[in-house]
């Protein structure tokens, strides 16, 4: 398994379009392009960070060539409301103990 961190600055009084945009972009690279879906976290007030998974490295890098028409308008959205987006880091998964329920 393949991760990948980004981090976004969004501009202010953005936040809601920065959000619709990035889940539904996210959701829509999940079912066209093999994604294992994605968290996004807040770190401050305009400041984000997402952590995305997918099979491997390869299927990351080569995704973007299979989204539909209607992805531009949240990729639009979500870039539009951001002074800054970046690729902090591009992570082979060595151990996986994340669960969805606590014991």
């Amino acid at each position: 398994m393949f991760a990948v961190i980004y981090t976004f600055t969004v501009k202010e009084n953005r936040n809601k379009d920065f959000i619709k945009g990035w889940k539904g972009l996210t959701q829509l690279i999940y079912e066209y392009e093999g994604s294992l879906g994605s968290r996004l976290h807040m770190k401050s007030k305009n400041e984000y960070v997402a952590y995305a998974q997918w099979p491997d490295k390869s299927t990351w890098e080569n995704a973007g060539g299979h989204l539909p028409e209607m992805a531009n308008s949240s990729s639009r959205l979500m870039k539009e409301s951001c002074e800054k987006i970046e690729t902090l880091y591009e992570l082979e998964v060595l151990e996986d103990l994340t669960q969805s329920r606590s014991f």
